[in-house]
């Protein structure tokens, strides 16, 4: 689950490529659940590598509990392929995701099946999974979906860095975070930067505007999909600050160094490298650290807040892998025995959790002794529990709004401009794509 971002441009894509999909329910279900299930159950998702092992392993632990299901996996499906797959009525029984910006467009479309009579009937206590992980798995009152793990983001600190700058405790709020990163930035003799404190610019690597919403409590959208981005002080001010940031280092000589870095997800990744001292990034970054043996000291903590909103220091913004059974499954029942062994057994998000390192989805995962919770994890399966912890809804238009609102903040840190007119221009575009698309 390392896709956040990706998953963006990739959503609003599914827009058109399922806007022919029937939004019928589906097969009716049987009354009653059935003791056995049997058959072969196609299961698509996007785990490649290590990770696909991880899963491999749960998938072969529910075929030995129901010995009667064969599981034949297809693995590397990104969500461009399971949408056009879908789309074009290839008989997936079981599809995960690794964007929930797609539940709205999968579920107002029919693309993944409405769970509700599945879970009325076996009985299912959604009060498991915690508030905002129940939010993005929904859209105006209709599950087509579970969440099958988490993606949460955090402050990652290199610590011999801080250490040399004399920085002992993390920063809590935005101005502390700023008046350490520059305290932390070292400048090469033509003044070019040499090790960054934190990289302020949206758009680089897990700067994106979901991911900072935490920092103010911030919300997008309205009851009706209509946004209320523009007509929020503290967007602006976020917006304003994040700005000037990045004017105090210089615009120009951020791209430069930004542009000399390695990939967000190589092993030659800027904090692995020690190149920037403080990054915003997910949980999953754990995982990397300890598989590419990189050679950094690091730390983990709440990202900081802004000074007005010290009330959601220890909460952030939440998003993950979720699944749903397929519009032309050809084995339902047994796809929903698979979703469920996924998504709501104990066990099987500890052992999920512990191999790839995301944060399990379910309340009693997150408690579980045997989940493996190291200090730098910790602030992420703390953060996951958090009741403050939010998320960002979903949308008929799936993340068209995210990805119109970071092009224009992106446009904002780059040429400036009036902000309230970029910010009522903002609103406009996203309520004129949401009037276009219909009910």
């Amino acid at each position: 689950m390392t896709r956040i971002r990706a998953a963006a441009a990739v959503a609003a894509a599914a827009v058109l490529l399922l806007a022919g999909c029937s939004t019928g329910g589906g097969d009716a279900i049987a009354s009653k659940a059935p003791t056995t299930v049997q058959g072969t159950v196609s299961f698509w998702h996007f785990f490649t590598g290590r990770e696909a092992g991880v899963l491999k392993t749960a998938v072969t632990a529910f075929e030995k509990a129901n010995p009667k299901v064969h599981v034949v996996i297809h693995d590397g499906q990104d969500d461009e392929k399971l949408q056009k797959a879908i789309s074009a009525g290839q008989p997936i029984d079981l599809g995960l995701s690794y964007s929930t910006d797609i539940v709205g467009t999968f579920c107002s479309t029919g693309a993944f099946r409405d769970l509700k009579p599945y879970i009325a009937r076996d009985r299912v206590d959604l009060g498991s999974l915690p508030a905002a992980v129940r939010s993005y798995t929904q859209y105006k009152g209709k599950r087509c979906v579970l969440p099958v793990l988490s993606d949460a983001t955090a402050l990652y600190m290199n610590t011999d860095l801080l250490q040399k700058a004399g920085i002992s405790t993390p920063p809590k709020t935005l101005d502390e975070l700023e008046a350490d990163a520059l305290k932390l930035t070292t400048y090469n003799p033509d003044g070019s930067i040499k090790t960054l404190g934190f990289n302020p610019l949206m758009g680089f690597q897990e700067n994106t505007p979901q991911h900072f919403s935490a920092i103010i409590d911030g919300k997008f959208l309205d009851a009706k999909e209509d946004s209320v981005i523009g007509k929020s002080a503290d967007w602006k001010a976020l917006m304003q600050w994040q700005k000037g940031f990045v004017d105090r280092i210089g615009y120009a000589k951020l791209q430069r160094f930004t542009a000399g870095l390695g990939q967000e997800f190589a092993a030659d990744t800027p904090f692995e490298k020690g190149r920037i001292a403080m990054v915003l990034d997910g949980e999953w970054r754990t995982a990397f650290i300890a598989s590419d043996k990189a050679d950094v000291q690091y730390a983990t903590a709440p990202f900081p807040t802004a000074s007005n909103h010290t009330d959601m220091y220890g909460a952030t913004y939440i998003t993950g892998n979720i699944a749903g059974i397929g519009k032309g499954a050809t084995n339902p029942e047994a796809a929903w025995a698979l979703l469920k062994y996924l998504a709501l057994d104990t066990r099987t998000q500890v052992l999920l959790g512990n191999g790839l390192k995301n944060v399990p989805t379910l309340t009693s995962a997150l408690n579980s002794s045997d989940l493996q919770v190291g200090d730098q994890y910790k602030t992420f399966v703390d953060a996951a529990k958090n009741p403050r912890t939010i998320t960002s809804p979903a949308s008929k238009n799936g993340a068209a709004y995210l990805n119109d609102f970071e092009e224009s903040w992106d446009d904002y840190q780059t040429h400036g401009g009036d902000l309230d007119a970029i910010l009522k221009k903002l609103d406009s575009t996203i309520d004129d794509a949401n009037a276009l698309s219909g009910p």
